[in-house]
């Protein structure tokens, strides 16, 4: 019986999933898998069993990713499963900026409620919340991934002008979106063109605070900005510095800070953008199979920190090796297997960054011989074999 532990609500969709061996709980002592949404995990203690965590959701700043690596455990998101929904509140919230809609609603919530010509008081004092149209106006879309590139599409659809940065996208995928895309190869570019700017990236060392002061001069006078990803991107001070100033018009987020909450110029949501049922549904579906097919076959899809390998197990045992990608290691684990007189039915090894996985099937059992030899090389940080 193979123990999955919960730290958060598991959509049923994902629960149904896993079969009768497995045991799915919020309670496990040494799991060999966790599911997590978005509880921080830093200051948990991991068992020797843990094999997998995935996060059921993209961002995985909440999981001490380098600590696992090194564990040899390894960390999955699900990428594009709540793209649709973060979509659709981004461009909710960047439309209410932009027609000061919260606003407009706040001032009616204001009226006395036994106001006898109500309607009379609306009509007169409408005028002050009148907004601009988001079509024909330029946004620029910063990191056009799952998300970025579904917000490209919609604004396209919407009579946008749309212009995006991503460095990290590989020329196949930008060759696709330049149908709705005007990519540009320097982030100065977008910011100085653009009437809205909304920022779709991950929160890593590289892009915490990263939307500056600095950043934020180049963009328009009078820009609309937008985040929906991650809090610290932005520096969240020159962000309330620069509405004082009117160089922002006003501000959507779903991460407000207490600055940024006592003002009128901000359309703030309580980190809700991917909280849809659909989304939850998609990203538990997801977490489920890749926890599966991880612990029971050694596929990799998806992982932040080991390369994705998968393909189809031969008739016998399966040998997974985490190990250090560096000269020499996948020599020494075949001579391993030669040395034992046994035949590798199927091989594969991937590298990312500096670790590297790799898988051997065999027509037979492993011993427990050869095990014990890789497993004491240098550089090998875990091996599991999979009967």
């Amino acid at each position: 019986m193979y123990k999955i532990q919960t730290y958060d609500k598991l959509a049923e969709a994902g629960r149904k999933i896993f079969n009768d061996n497995y045991s799915i709980a919020d309670q496990q002592n040494d799991p060999d898998g966790i599911l997590v949404h978005s509880t921080p995990l830093h200051d948990v203690q991991f068992g020797p069993n843990l094999k997998s965590i995935v996060r059921i959701g993209a961002g995985v700043n909440t999981i001490p990713v380098d600590k696992l690596t090194t564990m040899g455990v390894a960390v999955f998101n699900c990428p594009g499963g709540n793209a649709n929904a973060v979509k659709e509140l981004t461009i909710a919230a960047m439309i209410m900026a932009m027609r000061n809609g919260f606003k407009a609603l706040q001032w009616v919530k204001s009226l006395p409620a036994d106001e006898s010509e109500a309607g009379k008081t609306v009509e007169k004092g409408k005028e002050q919340f009148r907004g601009p149209e988001i079509m024909g106006k330029t946004i620029g879309i910063i990191g056009v991934g799952a998300i970025g590139s579904r917000m490209a599409r919609s604004c396209h659809d919407l009579g946008m002008k749309v212009v995006g940065y991503d460095p990290y996208l590989g020329h196949a995928r930008v060759q696709e979106l330049s149908q709705y895309v005007n990519f540009v190869a320097d982030l100065d570019d977008l910011l100085a063109v653009s009437d809205i700017v909304t920022v779709h990236v991950p929160l890593n060392d590289e892009t915490r605070g990263w939307i500056d002061a600095d950043k934020i001069a180049k963009m328009k006078d009078g820009v609309y900005l937008v985040n929906y990803a991650r809090g610290p991107i932005l520096d969240n001070d020159a962000v309330c510095d620069a509405l004082d100033q009117g160089k922002i018009k006003a501000f959507a987020t779903d991460f407000p800070t207490p600055r940024q909450m006592q003002r009128d110029d901000v359309v703030f949501t309580p980190h809700l953008a991917a909280g849809t049922p659909e989304a939850d549904a998609n990203c538990s579906v997801m977490a489920a199979r890749q926890t599966m097919d991880y612990i029971e076959n050694g596929n990799i899809s998806n992982s932040v920190n080991f390369p994705d390998v998968v393909f189809a197990r031969a008739e016998g045992a399966r040998l997974c090796v985490m190990h250090e990608n560096k000269v020499g290691m996948l020599g020494k684990m075949t001579d391993a297997v030669v040395g034992l007189g046994m035949n590798i039915e199927n091989l594969v090894n991937k590298a990312k960054g500096g670790v590297a996985y790799t898988i051997m099937d065999f027509n037979t059992d492993v011993p427990a011989e050869l095990t014990e030899k890789i497993n004491s090389m240098a550089g090998v940080i875990r091996v599991r074999v999979i009967e």
